[in-house]
């Protein structure tokens, strides 16, 4: 596939993935989660690959789904368009690697829909944060509706979501909505720190980490735990990462991985 809203730039095992469509705002249409989804799709084989960023190109982050898009579809169809955004949004998951928003701008809508699929966001402190569906009728159909209850509790989820407030980067940070607020000329830059140092860790306890937690966050705690220990002892033994790992901590050296 020829990318056309998609800019990817691959360095120093991470990809940077800027979404570019300025004129609407970076807003997210059907060519966006079909190039998204290959963008994925070809992470997943890249072997080499340590970390993947996110951004949105000029004031933007992303700025909500394409209204246009949207305005004419019928029941049917708008609840197909919502699973499409639900399925392109969880595989972000079932990458082995961190994937992080580095959010520039506006993250609105389907924009902060995006940024909650990603591990976790780090912002600009020109991001503005919201979910103005409720301003048109409409509730988030991408997953905000679910994933902003998890992240930030059940009261101040309802409350941005029935009240469409949009709130500071210093506010999202306060709910815990994202990790770290920056300057904006160092927003990739940062990204690209955070994304080289998990990038300097073991790939295989990176892997099993994101899992672990992923997969174990709606277990019963017992499951979870059960869970853990089994990946906890994959990670143990000759020629694994673990060994290598805890061999070179004792020979006060680098590991090899």
């Amino acid at each position: 596939m020829t990318y056309e809203i998609l800019k990817i730039e691959i360095s120093d095992n991470i990809a940077i993935v800027t979404i570019s469509r300025p004129q609407a705002m970076n807003a997210l249409n059907t060519r966006f989660f079909e190039e998204m989804d290959q963008a994925v799709a070809e992470f997943k084989v890249d072997t080499d690959l340590r970390a993947v960023i996110i951004t949105g190109e000029d004031k933007a982050f992303v700025a909500g789904a394409d209204i246009a898009e949207m305005a004419n579809k019928t029941a049917e169809e708008g609840s197909i368009f919502s699973a499409r955004g639900q399925k392109t949004f969880s595989s972000f998951s079932t990458l082995n690697i961190p994937v992080i928003a580095a959010i520039n701008g506006f993250a609105l809508g389907g924009g902060l829909e995006l940024a909650l699929g990603c591990d976790f966001r780090i912002a600009s402190t020109k991001a503005k944060f919201g979910q103005p569906e409720v301003n048109l009728g409409l509730i988030p159909g991408f997953a905000g509706t679910q994933r902003l209850a998890r992240l930030i509790g059940i009261a101040d989820a309802l409350y941005l979501l029935m009240s469409a407030d949009m709130i500071t980067a210093d506010e999202a940070l306060r709910l815990k909505l994202v990790q770290k607020v920056v300057e904006p000329e160092a927003l990739i830059e940062t990204c690209r720190a955070i994304a080289k140092n998990i990038a300097s860790k073991g790939p295989q306890a990176i892997k099993a980490v994101k899992q672990t937690t992923i997969q174990g966050y709606d277990m019963d705690f017992t499951d979870g735990e059960k869970l853990e220990a089994s990946q906890f002892g994959t990670l143990f033994g000759k020629g694994t990462e673990g060994e290598e790992g805890m061999k070179a901590f004792l020979e006060k050296r680098k590991p090899n991985w």
